[in-house]
């Protein structure tokens, strides 16, 4: 009887756990088999990046949800899927952009710059008038090729939705001219019109009363890369060196100018060593590397020292009213800093900012804040200031209640003042735990683009470089420059080049930041 009893049950527990086993399985196969499909679909458009992404995700996805072993992992796995998906992949696609010629001309593949190639037509041969007739039914196209009279049927051209149309000849066309108004009204149409003559060839609109013959401009060659240029007679060969097609003389060697649109090909280091031997962006390079490593420290410690003197202030115990200064000081990093720093851009303003109103009436001064470059640096090192300084204080305010009180009972008995017990007390506990923030601080500002690109976009300009770049630009505002500011084109590749720099120079910073934030040992 307890068999039986312990055989239906052990059937009653089965039959659920054979259900969910199978709607799990069911669930990943279903997601296995759409995203298998979307990588389809990405791959035969180009996208091999993506393609290898959604592998990648769907694969530890099917592993750690389909096996037992991974039972733990899947708890962490959205976090692991995002890891990957807005930092990995990101990380290694600029990186890997900084090693070609990205940009925007170049942005296709080989074979898909060679099929927009090989679409390109032009008008050869003669051209042929026409003349639009309108008749009860609709409208024809009529063009005379010598004594010959070739008509269309007839068509709305309000509605129509072909874009070939048959010539035949005809003896006579009835219905009225149109007249050259309703050409022009339907010139978009007739544009995009293809009309084809009895003996094969295709003419298309020319102009306003001529149609023309219309031919492929270039013929691609049994080697699958080569192009002949119909109407000169060129040969292009793909130069994988810059990324286009180009002309070839007989001996094979490239000449002549390129053939837009580019495509993507490797160029090894050649951006990163463009960033030191191209003298138009290397002397900017290098002056803004240092100008954001002095800003970068000049922020820190201004606003340490000014955040580490008022937390003292008001943690005063003989300060009345200290809740209410702790509030209003507090406030500036309660307002959205792109609120505050377009409220500065007004102040600073130099014809109508109360700042040059106020110094032009104390001290007859109108400094040119947004034009002159030390002036500018200057300006944005305030407004930086005046945005950090309260993070500081609040960080200050909570490391000074860990130092311990019986330190100022003491240094109280030795009759010691406020000022003394700063400098010999608090300071001095405050420095070592203070050490990682301001290096994450440093870290921070290294990378502050919102800052300088709501309050001077970078500049004022410098002269006399090859890419665009300010005064008061940043590493990360140059970078974002030479993407989608360039003189030349937007250059992404280069842009990469410079952003992989950036990533260097902060993942030490980062790694600085983890070996003074290690627990001490004794």
């Amino acid at each position: 009887m307890q068999s039986v009893q312990g055989s239906g049950v052990v059937a009653s527990d089965d039959a659920p756990l054979g259900q969910k086993v199978f709607l799990k399985w069911a669930l990943l196969s279903a997601v296995g088999v759409i995203n298998g499909y979307a990588t389809v679909l990405m791959y035969s458009r180009g996208e091999l990046a993506f393609a290898m992404l959604t592998v990648v995700l769907t694969a530890l996805a099917i592993y750690i949800f389909g096996s037992k072993k991974t039972y733990a992992h899947r708890y962490i796995y959205p976090g692991m899927a995002g890891m990957i998906l807005f930092i990995l992949f990101p990380l290694l696609y600029t990186v890997n952009l900084a090693f070609t010629n990205y940009s925007a001309k170049n942005q296709l593949e080989l074979g898909r710059a060679q099929q927009v190639l090989l679409d390109r037509t032009y008008q050869s041969g003669e051209s042929y008038p026409f003349t639009l007739y309108q008749t009860e039914a609709g409208y024809r196209l009529v063009i005379t090729k010598g004594e010959q009279v070739l008509a269309t049927r007839e068509v709305q051209l309000d509605s129509l939705t072909e874009a070939d149309l048959d010539l035949s000849p005809v003896p006579s066309v009835d219905g009225e001219k149109a007249q050259i108004k309703t050409i022009i009204k339907n010139r978009s149409v007739l544009s995009d019109l293809n009309l084809r003559t009895p003996d094969g060839s295709v003419i298309r609109m020319s102009g306003l009363r001529k149609f023309a013959s219309v031919v492929p401009l270039y013929t691609l060659q049994a080697d699958g890369k080569t192009l002949i240029n119909n109407k000169t007679g060129e040969t292009l060969m793909p130069n994988m060196a810059v990324g286009y097609y180009q002309p070839v003389d007989d001996t094979g060697a490239f000449i002549g100018n390129t053939i837009s649109p580019g495509f993507i090909v490797n160029v090894a280091t050649a951006n990163f060593e463009r960033v030191w031997q191209d003298e138009g962006i290397q002397e900017p390079f290098i002056a803004i590397f240092i100008w954001t490593i002095v800003f970068s420290l000049l922020t820190v410690v201004l606003t340490t020292i000014i955040g580490l003197v008022l937390a003292s202030l008001v943690q005063w115990e003989e300060l009345k009213g200290r809740a209410i200064y702790r509030v209003l000081l507090i406030l500036p990093y309660a307002v959205p800093a792109f609120i505050s720093i377009l409220i500065f851009k007004g102040l600073f303003n130099q014809s109508f900012g109360e700042i040059n109103v106020v110094l032009q009436a104390m001290f007859g001064l109108s400094p040119n804040w947004f034009s002159d470059p030390v002036m500018a640096r200057t300006m944005v090192i305030i407004v930086n200031t005046w945005l950090g300084f309260p993070y500081m204080m609040i960080l200050c305010m909570g490391l000074m209640k860990a130092i311990p009180d019986d330190l100022y009972e003491a240094s109280a008995i030795d009759g010691a003042g406020p000022l003394k017990n700063f400098t010999r007390i608090t300071a001095p506990m405050m420095m070592k735990p203070l050490t990682p923030l301001m290096i994450a601080s440093f870290a921070f500002n290294f990378n502050n683009f919102v800052m300088i690109y709501l309050l001077t976009s970078g500049g004022p300009n410098m002269i006399g470089t090859t890419e665009p770049a300010g005064y008061t630009d940043l590493l990360v505002s140059y970078t974002y420059r030479i993407a989608f500011e360039g003189s030349g084109g937007q250059d992404f590749g280069l842009a990469s080049a410079i952003a992989t720099l950036i990533f260097l120079l902060v993942g030490a910073l980062a790694l600085i930041n983890l070996h003074f934030a290690k627990p001490q040992q004794d």
